[in-house]
Formats: C-alpha cells, structure tokens, sequence
C-alpha cells in the first residue's frame, strides 16, 4: 500500500477523517502541522510571525519529503502546502493524494475562531475565498477529490478504502487532471470511468476488430450505467486513420443529438484513440472523452497525455491537435485477444521511454524480456504501470511538446517514415519504431552525438523482446521523402532526440543531410 496524503483547505476535515483511516488500515497517522511545530519548537502561526511564508513553505517541504519516503501511513498536509509544484508532485508520485473539499461557510463554521489561523488575517472570508481560488489548480492535481460538508467521517474513509484498491495513477494538470487505471480483468473500472463524468450520453467509438474481439465485455461494463448515446464502429488498421473516418464520428455523434455533455469512449488501439480524440476535440468545440486502449503500444504511449489526429498522403500524424480525456483504463485483459506480434509491437514504446527518461525501468525490461515477449501479465502489469508513470512525469512538465516531451519521438522519424512508405502494411508502428530507434541512435553515435554503447544496448533489448532492429538500405533510402515532411522537422534541421546514458536524454538539431549520411552512408 501507498502512503495516503490528506489535502485541502483548512477545516475540511483532514485531522478527523485521518486517524479513522489510520486505525482502519493499519498505518500510523501523522499531522504533518504537527510534526512541523515539534521540529521547530514553536506553533504553526509563531514560525509564521518570526520566520515568514517562505520559511516556513521550506521547513514543510523537508519534513513531507522525509515522511514520503518512510513507510506506508496516512498524511495530513497543511492547507498550502500542495502549493508548492515540487512537494505536490512528489506527494503524487509516490503517495495517493485525496483532496478534501468543504464550502467557505462550512470551513468558517468548523474553525470557530478564525483569527488564530495566520493565513486568514483580517477579513476570514474573504481571505478563505481568495485562497481557495488561487489554490483550486493545485487542489485539483489528486487520486481523488471528496466533499466533506455534512457527510460522516466514516463515508470519507469508505470512498478512500476503494481508492487504496484501485491505485491509480494521475496526470496532473490542474483542473484537467485524470486518473489512469492500471488492471487487469477489472471491467467495473470502466463502468466507474464513465460514471465519474457524469456524461449526458455516451459517443462508443470502436473498430471492427475490437469490436469482434472485446464488443460484448464493453457493452456489459457500458450496461449498469443506461446511458443514451451511439456506436461507431470503423474499419481497423491505420490506412483508415484519416478524415474520413473522423468525419463518420461526428456524423454519428450530430445525428444522435448529443450535447457539450456527452462523453466520447474510445475502446481500441492508438487509431481509434487518436481518431476518437480528435472528434471530441472538435465536437460542439470539444467534449470529454475516455480512453480505453486495448492493445500494449496504445495502453504505454497513445492514450495518455493528449495527442490526437489522423495521417495525410504527405506523412503520419501530421494533422490534430491536444486534447486531453477524462480518464484512461488500461486493463490488461483486453490483451488476451491479441495477436503476439501486436502485443511484442507495443514493447517498442516501453523501451523508448525507458531509453529517454528512465533507467530503472530499462533494467526491468531487460531482465523480464522473455516473460514479456511471452505476454505474461503478471511481468506485464508493473512495466505498463511504471512506462505510464515516467510520460506522466514528462507530459505535466511539457504538456504541449515545447520542450523535454519531444524526447518522446526518438525513433518515430525514421519510423514514421518507414511506416509511411510501406502504406501502412508492412510493419507495425511499433515495429517501425524499434527500427526507427536503432537507426537514429546509431546515427546520433556516428555524428558523435550518442554514446554507442546506448545504441548496442538498445539494439539487445529490442531483438530480445522480438522486435526487428535492422532496416534494409534500400527501405530506408526509399522512404527518405517522408523524413523531409516530418512535423518535427524545423527548416532544413530534424528535432532529434539523442541518449547519452539510459534515462539522460536531449534534443539536438541535426541537418537532414547529415543525418541522410549517417543513416545512408
């Protein structure tokens, strides 16, 4: 079990709800307030009056980080200190966060004597108000949000008990933020995905190999809820990943009569996730949508973190826009009906994560390369859970690929280009991209970009996993046009993402002439 944090405003019930979950699941409970004023010697508001907000936001940072990281037990923040972005995102990497809520009047009523609170000088309305605006972004970024005005302390903790099993994880972007359910065999996460967005009607959009494969499991996790709504099912493969198949979307969604209330459901691989995406994007200027993947690559890349779009005749993705969902359950059972090679497909993506921002994660990959390759759920579940997290950490810290998230692209250049010019049926994107990572990593090593080492590595793992690692010459020069029209290309430069050490990552620019020479020699 992970550490429990109880957030929120003062007076929202974190110091009566915490000891009963305490006691109710073993733990200890600790007031982090408390254990602040006992360090220091002094009271919260005297460490205010001598030292000053900053001071004391320090003094709270260090004690959060060293009870984080002790063993499991229930937490209780102070009111601002999920304000800080760095505390916040440590309290979410590695705890579960619950923000508790309670309206102005009610905190005001529970605090009594509001004028020894130091944050709520002068007006304590008014004061409570402006705070809990100015922190509503930050509140936001949690496992779970519960109201506490005038619902029993018990009924608290029972909503925290069912979010200890789930164990999702979150991706934090203020009032944007969604959970991401990691299972496998859990239909009733679906249900509840849907359910927590209280949508008008439901928008079903599916493929017809899914449809076949996992229809029927959907339907039935779909059933509880009655919701109005339709079904789309389009053609599977990536040939129909184009405007067409956007277009029937909304032609179906427009004739069912939806509202800015509906709720998109993608069910299927990053196709149907991408096309789906894009049509709530644009739908009524945008509705809410669920992503649930259904095959590996779709579950560690694809549906986590907002990117949607479809292909052009000039190259892949090149069309779209960033529209994050509601939630993502990955449940691995959907994977039983899938091929081996598109199960081996998604493993491409896991390695280049790994390869860019995680190191660790790399080593597990390695060293449960043939269970993997076996599609055993068991290795499955911690390396899909652990690949989400890493692009978790990179997507709230460059949401719209301004920055370190391009690093997410290593291989796709060339992958995109070999899988472009095979029409889409020669490999599969992560067969492509497996190749395209060997290639680029090979070439940043031949311009003394790279380290070599990273390359062989790299090449080891993938081979192991059952992916291809080298491209034929005469392939690679004949889908060269498509790196020319890659979205990453900046005039006459590619966007590279190059490894110097597993985990240590950077962009540099590169010539596409000089990368020509390196990968064509």
């Amino acid at each position: 079990m992970r550490t429990i944090v109880l957030s929120g405003f003062m007076a929202t019930g974190k110091s009566t709800v915490g000891p009963i979950l305490a006691a109710r699941l073993g733990v200890p409970f600790v007031d982090v307030d408390a254990e602040i004023a006992r360090e220091a010697g002094r009271t919260i508001a005297e460490i205010f009056v001598a030292e000053g907000e900053p001071a004391f936001r320090a003094r709270e940072a260090a004690v959060i980080a060293k009870l984080i990281d002790g063993p499991a037990r229930v937490l209780a923040f102070g009111g601002g200190a999920v304000t800080n972005a760095a505390t916040r995102h440590m309290a979410l990497d590695r705890a579960l966060v619950v923000t508790l809520t309670a309206e102005p009047d009610t905190i005001l009523a529970r605090l009594g004597d509001a004028a020894s609170r130091p944050m709520l000088a002068g007006d304590p309305r008014a004061r409570a108000s402006a705070l809990l605006a100015d922190r509503a972004e930050a509140y936001a970024e949690c496992h779970l949000t519960l109201a506490t005005d005038g619902v029993e302390p018990d009924a608290i903790v029972d909503a925290i008990g069912a979010l200890v099993e789930r164990d999702p994880l979150v991706m934090p972007l203020g009032a944007r933020s969604y959970a991401i359910d990691v299972c496998a065999g859990a239909p009733t996460r679906l249900t509840d995905a849907v359910a927590r967005c209280a949508p008008s009607s439901v928008v079903l959009v599916t493929d017809a190999n899914v449809q076949r494969a996992r229809g029927a499991a959907i339907e039935a996790a779909l059933e509880p809820l009655a919701l109005p709504g339709t079904r789309v099912t389009l053609p599977a493969g990536e040939r129909h990943k184009n405007i067409a198949s956007v277009s029937t979307i909304w032609d179906a969604a427009l004739g069912a009569g939806i509202d800015r209330d509906a709720l998109v459901v993608a069910v299927g691989g990053g196709v149907v996730g991408d096309l789906a995406g894009f049509a709530a994007s644009a739908l009524l200027r945008g509705v809410r949508f669920v992503q649930v993947p259904t095959t590996l690559l779709a579950m560690v890349d694809a549906s986590v973190g907002g990117k949607t779009g479809f292909d052009h005749a000039a190259g892949k993705n090149l069309l779209g826009a960033f529209h994050q969902p509601s939630g993502v359950v990955a449940d691995l059972a959907h994977l039983q009906t899938l091929p081996a090679r598109e199960r081996t497909s998604g493993l491409a993506e896991v390695v280049k994560i790994a390869l860019t921002h995680d190191a660790d994660l790399l080593a597990r990959v390695e060293r449960d390369a043939a269970a993997l390759r076996a599609g055993d759920v068991g290795a499955l579940v911690p390396i899909v859970r652990a690949a989400i997290a890493a692009k978790v950490r990179v997507v709230r810290d460059d949401e719209r690929e301004s920055g370190a998230r391009a690093l997410l692209n290593l291989g796709h250049t060339i992958g995109h280009a070999l899988e472009a010019h095979g029409a889409y049926a020669k490999h599969l994107h992560g067969e492509a991209i497996a190749l395209g990572t060997v290639a680029e990593l090979d070439a940043a090593a031949t311009l003394g970009l790279g380290d070599p080492d990273v390359a062989t590595r790299a090449r080891s793992v993938l081979a192991a996993l059952g992916l291809p690692v080298e491209a034929p010459r005469a392939e690679l020069a004949a889908s060269w046009s498509f790196v020319a029209s890659d979205k990453k290309r900046v005039r006459d430069a590619i966007k590279l993402p190059v490894v110097s050490a597993p985990g240590v990552s950077r962009i540099e620019r590169v010539r596409i002439d000089a990368l020509r020479r390196a990968i064509l020699p």
